[in-house]
């Protein structure tokens, strides 16, 4: 039986977590939401949920919150 991988606790947990390290990352650069999902560009509502750690966002996109952010991407995973 195949199970939800959304369902799992432990990746709800550090979805959470990187969820914080890129809104940590993007306070410490004095950036608004609103510079970083346009810089993109990403919709504000996906954006945010990423932030909140209710999103599951791609490599891709990933590196591309690192880039408007200025930061490597290890920065907002670690």
């Amino acid at each position: 039986m195949q199970r939800d991988l959304e369902d799992d606790d432990w990746l709800r947990a550090e979805r959470q977590r990187i969820g914080r390290s890129i809104k940590a990352a993007r306070m410490d650069a004095n950036l608004t939401q609103d510079k970083v999902y346009l810089a993109i560009p990403l919709s504000r509502t996906f954006y945010q949920e990423i932030e909140a750690g209710r999103a599951n966002p791609s490599l891709t996109v990933l590196l591309a919150i690192a880039r408007a952010i200025g930061v490597p991407v290890v920065t907002l995973l670690g």
